[in-house]
């Protein structure tokens, strides 16, 4: 058995179902990995402490999944910013500080890391153009969505025709969050009150990170859908920043979300 066939990726199924074979995707799990310790698995953040034969290696078989080699997977390096950036047949390896990916190039992978943060999957099958965004709070507030769906309509997509998924990422009931946070958001927009809840604890609240990507989403004309997994909960299959800080861990793992078009 091929090592990257050990790997189990959730799909969307909006994506699936409107891409047919013309695009391949994967949020990817813990599974499959080689990664020891607090990064057991399908850890591939470069930017951790772990091994980084063993990150390489990881990263190696997210590529393989999709029929291709590691030179082929794109990604940036994340700095929450509402930066996308476009990538072709000229993709060199490089990570330059960015929240986004968007191409029209069959064959190179696109994908963005996460631990809590939501990685959101597009797609304009008929346009034949794909995005891969890592939203945050930060991102998502500051606009990464919308520039990504603006890229991808820099390069022929049509905003009615973009369908994208939010993949695994923290949800409300795991998000606790002090009052200047919230503050934040409402001086943006009041009516972003409703992505809080009080909390348990005075001067806390719960809050819909998924809830506001989505809305950001759906706000910008495209088809979206929340795949509803969170990271914090689920440690058999995700890493989550948060827990880690809850558990004052020297470090954490990161999944990738990862998309493709097919080649000819």
């Amino acid at each position: 058995m091929k090592d990257d066939a050990l790997l189990s990726p959730v799909q969307s199924p909006l994506l699936s179902s409107r891409a047919g074979n013309t695009i391949r995707h994967g949020y990817f799990t813990r599974e499959g990995g080689v990664s020891d310790g607090i990064y057991r698995g399908l850890n591939v953040g470069l930017g951790s402490k772990d091994e980084r034969a063993s990150v390489e290696e990881n990263r190696a078989r997210v590529s393989g999944w999709f029929g291709t080699g590691p030179q082929k997977l794109a990604t940036v390096n994340q700095v929450h910013s509402p930066d996308a950036l476009i990538v072709d047949g000229n993709y060199d390896g490089a990570r330059p500080p960015a929240d986004a990916l968007v191409t029209a190039t069959p064959g190179l992978v696109i994908g963005v890391l996460s631990a809590d943060c939501g990685p959101v999957l597009f797609a304009d099958t008929e346009a034949g153009v794909i995005g891969a965004a890592h939203a945050g709070w930060k991102g998502a507030l500051t606009g990464v969505l919308e520039s990504t769906i603006e890229a991808m309509i820099s390069l022929g997509a049509r905003r009615a025709h973009i369908a994208a998924s939010l993949g695994p990422s923290i949800s409300r009931r795991n998000y606790e969050v002090g009052n200047e946070f919230v503050e934040r958001f409402l001086e943006k927009d009041p009516a972003y009150a409703v992505f809080f809840t009080p909390s348990a604890r005075e001067g806390h609240a719960m809050f819909d990170l998924p809830g506001l990507t989505t809305k950001r989403l759906t706000d910008a004309g495209v088809m979206a859908e929340n795949l509803d997994l969170c990271t914090y909960a689920d440690e058999e299959r995700f890493f989550s920043y948060r827990r880690t800080t809850h558990r004052s861990e020297p470090d954490y793992g990161r999944q990738i979300s990862a998309i493709s078009i097919r080649e000819a």
